[in-house]
């Protein structure tokens, strides 16, 4: 089970408007906000695919003028993935063999700021352990 906190952002002429739409969205948890425009949230999931599916839910309420993931807890996901990572080789195959690689296939998953590539990135990373089981 995942737990990240969010901190969503409007106008402040939003604020009221926004935290109703956030109570009432089965995505989220509301915590607290201020007359900034600031709101607390948090969601769960049991990966990172599920909170990222959620947290496009939040960002397409109306008036929402950015969700970002401000802390993220995942004790069971956290072991798998260091379970995968200890597994694998320190350098990847493709930069052992570059005289085969196709540069212009390489594919760089490490903006975090792009969440479509966070989600592939995810998706890969666990197809990848499922490989190796």
């Amino acid at each position: 089970m995942n737990i990240s906190s969010i901190v969503v952002q409007t106008l402040p002429k939003y604020v009221e408007e926004v935290v109703e739409n956030l109570k009432n969205c089965d995505a989220c948890d509301y915590h607290l906000h201020d007359e900034k425009g600031r709101i607390i949230i948090t969601i769960e999931g049991d990966g990172v695919s599920q909170e990222l599916e959620k947290l496009r839910v939040i960002e397409a309420i109306p008036h929402v003028i950015a969700a970002d993931m401000q802390m993220a807890y995942s004790e069971d996901e956290l072991d798998e993935h260091m379970e995968v990572i200890n597994k694998r080789d320190v350098v990847p195959k493709i930069l052992q063999d570059t005289d085969s690689v196709d540069v212009d296939k390489v594919v760089y998953n490490g903006d975090l700021k792009k969440r479509d590539d966070l989600l592939a990135f995810t998706k890969e990373f666990d197809a990848a352990k499922e490989r190796e089981e």
